[in-house]
């Protein structure tokens, strides 16, 4: 009896102390529609958890049944009760305003801010936190609809400690605008941007800003990662500055970008020696805006820059937008071989490239590093081609979809040859 009283209490006290190491060792804390009441549940957890550092609130697939969302005062229960806050992120937090925000200032820590679709918010909030966190070092803005004040913008840039910028359909702030970020430029690391396709060709581009772009000498050298989605290039505007002045740019990605010219490729390879990701799709002509006059392609020039200059190359990713309308002028398979042949690549993405056929599927057999290969919509691919993949020194992943051409017996040579490690096939009929 007295032994199962020891053992108990012995229990007892194990996990009364693995509670408390776990109250003082968690960092991150991810909550949403569980919370309620909303305000009070977030204020419990923080008390327990007082070394909070990376807190993600996230109301995806809220409806008003749950209860009701977190709002302002849960904000500045935050700041008031989670001193080592460095990360925050806000996503579908449809009821936190300007003034939630304005809690956070006090947060001098604070290094990181993500918000995904918070319609409240305004450039106002955004130039709060900006005034008051000093720190800040990541800024990711997705679907923040009603950010259009931009002396943020400027703020920030004077801060000079901004190296990740994010922003996606935020309608209020154009490519123009980021020149306002000014010095900070030469601090940004990552840089996302991407534009409401359906908004873009409405917006009208600031003279002011455009002449801006021309003018002044924009310090981009730090950038390694380049996202640009549904943006407009146009020679001396906007992002089209930038391409050619990234000389340690490792990855970019291009998509549904309208405008984009030979020339803007070829000036980024020969300046972005250590280029090891590209990543394009391109429109096709019947998605171009029929003001365009006589517009430029992307063509095999461009392919073939890359594959002479950037030598560290590993991961490409070559896309059509619509596989029934290809642009008359594009990317061939000539301009494929001479990357296949020219870079060590590791990974191979190809959709609705319709001149990539078996002739292509035998050069890759010398491609010694390639791991994966992902082949959507290629017609031209039959079952001949699909065998060499047998001969693939290091391939372990293959991805095929809507290729009509292949059929069963195209993988009989990986039968118990225990090479791939994973295999994916959709809507390929046969």
């Amino acid at each position: 009896m007295i032994d199962h009283v020891e053992s108990s209490e012995f229990v007892s006290s194990f996990y009364k102390r693995f509670h408390n190491l776990d109250n003082e060792q968690r960092k991150y804390l991810r909550v949403g529609c569980g919370l309620n009441p909303a305000n009070e549940a977030l204020t419990s957890l923080c008390h327990r958890f007082p070394n909070l550092n990376n807190v993600e609130i996230t109301y995806s697939g809220w409806m008003s049944k749950l209860g009701k969302q977190l709002e302002d005062p849960g904000l500045c229960v935050l700041s008031e009760t989670c001193p080592f806050l460095t990360d925050l992120t806000l996503s579908y937090c449809t009821f936190i305003t300007d003034a939630g925000l304005s809690c956070l200032a006090s947060c001098s820590k604070l290094s990181s801010l993500k918000l995904n679709f918070t319609p409240r918010i305004t450039g106002c909030g955004i130039f709060s936190i900006v005034v008051g966190c000093k720190n800040l070092k990541v800024l990711h803005l997705i679907r923040c609809l009603n950010v259009s004040n931009l002396e943020w913008l400027e703020c920030l840039g004077r801060l000079e400690t901004l190296e990740d910028l994010c922003v996606k359909n935020c309608r209020g702030i154009g490519e123009g605008a980021l020149i306002k970020l000014g010095p900070t430029w030469r601090n940004i690391k990552r840089l996302q941007f991407e534009v409401d396709a359906n908004y873009r060709y409405m917006k009208l581009y600031d003279r002011l800003a455009v002449d801006r772009w021309q003018k002044q000498w924009v310090p981009c050298e730090s950038i390694v990662e380049l996202s640009l989605i549904n943006c407009i290039i146009s020679p001396g505007r906007g992002l089209a500055c930038i391409l050619d002045k990234c000389k340690n740019l490792e990855k970019i990605h291009l998509d549904m970008c309208i405008g984009a010219r030979d020339c803007d490729i070829i000036g980024l390879a020969k300046n972005s020696r250590n280029l090891r990701s590209i990543s394009i799709r391109v429109p096709s002509d019947f998605s171009l805006p029929l003001l365009m006059e006589n517009p430029l392609r992307l063509t095999d020039e461009s392919l073939k820059a890359v594959a002479q200059n950037c030598t560290l190359l590993e991961s490409v990713s070559l896309s059509f937008s619509d596989g029934e309308f290809l642009s008359l002028s594009s990317f061939s398979l000539d301009g494929i071989l001479s990357l296949i042949k020219m870079c060590p690549l590791k990974e191979l993405s190809l959709d609705r490239v319709c001149s990539f056929n078996n002739i292509g599927m035998e050069a890759l057999c010398s491609a010694d590093h390639l791991q994966t290969l992902e082949l959507s919509g290629c017609q031209e691919i039959s079952d001949e081609g699909l065998e060499l993949l047998a001969h693939y020194p290091r391939l372990r992943v293959l991805r095929l979809m809507k290729c009509l051409g292949v059929t069963d017996d195209g993988f009989k040579p990986f039968i118990g040859s225990g090479k791939l490690e994973v295999l994916v096939v959709n809507d390929c009929p046969q």
